[in-house]
């Protein structure tokens, strides 16, 4: 497969979605990763002179794919990439492509590998492209997504499969969270430095209204609790010895947070 240089441009979407356009450089094709809204996706191709050749979802819920339709409705044949499980109950608007788990695939010369990630949904898949990933709602920065169809087991393991990607990787979450999800990470290790070090860092970028997007994986090994669950200050904190337990206790305090 190829690997075309890119560049990732994050389009804000309702109130604290990303969509992301990926741009092949030197090329006027892009492909999108979770059309949340046409809108504001539509705005930057014409702003940026790209034309849509592709969309690629990462789960089923609305406000990641409530834009499939109407961005294909003027691109017949427009290829939509999801999870296979998701094309077999037609819960992603357009779906041509049904992806399994580990599949290579290229768009505009880009390469790109699937990830099933079970957890936030039972068809959430991640998307590797060179050294960055687009983790929908499993893998937030400084925290991870609501269990609302898999198991804490599920969703650890999925967490599992994202860790094992170099430090360096560029990490493109579905939501601006970040902040809120710090103020929690700081409550659950008020003695780590890191954590508040990218407090800092995090609330310099909102205060100019820019992205925090997107983060490293080895940002989220220093501050990202839901990546530290084998951690022995977490382990005591949750009473356990259970990596697993360990995160089901910390998601259940996070629900609450």
């Amino acid at each position: 497969m190829s690997d075309a240089p890119f560049t990732v441009i994050p389009v804000p979407c309702f109130a604290d979605n990303y969509a992301y356009l990926v741009s092949s450089v030197g090329s006027s094709a892009a492909f999108c990763v979770d059309a949340s809204e046409a809108a504001p996706i539509e705005a930057q191709l014409i702003l940026r002179g790209l034309e849509l050749t592709a969309i690629l979802s990462t789960h089923h819920h609305y406000d990641h794919v409530g834009g499939n339709l109407e961005l294909a409705e003027s691109r017949p044949g427009l290829p939509i990439y999801a999870h296979e499980s998701d094309a077999v109950i037609g819960r992603v608007p357009g779906q041509t492509h049904a992806l399994v788990d580990g599949e290579a695939f290229v768009v505009n010369g880009i390469s790109v590998r699937a990830v099933h990630v079970p957890g936030h949904t039972l068809g959430a898949v991640a998307f590797v492209a060179a050294d960055c990933v687009f983790t929908g709602d499993t893998l937030f920065l400084a925290g991870c997504g609501r269990l609302f169809e898999g198991t804490p087991a599920m969703m650890h393991a999925a967490l599992g499969k994202l860790a094992s990607l170099p430090p360096a990787t560029r990490v493109y979450c579905g939501h601006e969270y970040t902040l809120k999800n710090l103020a929690f990470a700081a409550r659950v290790e008020p003695e780590n430095a890191a954590i508040l070090e990218r407090q800092q860092h995090v609330a310099t970028l909102r205060a100019r209204a820019l992205p925090t997007v997107p983060g490293t994986l080895g940002d989220e090994f220093a501050t990202n609790p839901f990546l530290r669950v084998s951690v022995p200050a977490l382990l005591t904190r949750y009473r356990t010895d259970d990596a697993v337990r360990c995160f089901a206790s910390l998601r259940a305090e996070r629900n609450e947070f």
